[in-house]
């Protein structure tokens, strides 16, 4: 722990994030099914789920296409964002003006069409100067190839039994492994 020297004077401890500890329980082929298996630690009567921690394990970064960029798509995209620019500054503007000097809805409007303006222009600019190394759209994700349950060693043996897996499997368990009641899902090896 690390201490900080807060705004006014006093210091506090400062917390770095660390891997839970305790024993794996049972590793799982999607987030969905390992969040599955908390869930029915949590419904069992008694059984301290908040010692219960879902681990990614073989981080990937996915980057998914979502569409061919063109001069359209980066105006309406720039016209978008800038849109709700000229909305927040409009909306500050109206809401901090006095009463006596307060310009009307037409200042709202004016405002947000500016920003449309402005988002148009810089989104084709932004285009224009990536355009030949980037003719694409896409979302980054980062995720985990398997999911892992972990639980403090004292409850161990009791979370294994309520999900029906046996200690020592190191194999990826489904939703139909475990015995959670809720669809097929073809084993991932």
């Amino acid at each position: 722990m690390t201490n900080t020297q807060g705004l006014f004077g006093g210091g506090r401890p400062v917390a770095f994030p660390s891997l839970p500890t305790g024993d794996v329980i049972a590793t799982y082929g999607t987030y969905q099914e390992a969040q599955s298996a908390v869930d029915k630690l949590a419904e069992t009567e008694g059984f301290p789920v908040t010692g219960a921690a879902i681990v990614g394990n073989d981080m990937k970064s996915v980057e998914r296409v979502t569409g061919r960029l063109s001069w359209g798509r980066a105006a309406g995209a720039g016209a978008a964002s800038g849109l709700w620019l000229g909305l927040l500054f409009g909306l500050v503007t109206t809401i901090f003006t006095p009463a006596n000097a307060n310009p009307g809805p037409g200042y709202l409007v004016g405002a947000v069409l500016l920003g449309a303006a402005f988002g148009i222009v810089f989104g084709l600019i932004s285009y224009a100067v990536s355009r030949r190394r980037r003719d694409f759209s896409s979302v980054m994700q980062v995720v985990a190839t398997t999911y892992s349950l972990v639980v403090s060693p004292e409850v161990a043996n009791r979370a294994r039994n309520i999900l029906g897996v046996t200690q020592g499997t190191t194999e990826v368990t489904t939703i139909q492994d475990a015995n959670l009641d809720e669809g097929p899902f073809p084993p991932t090896a």
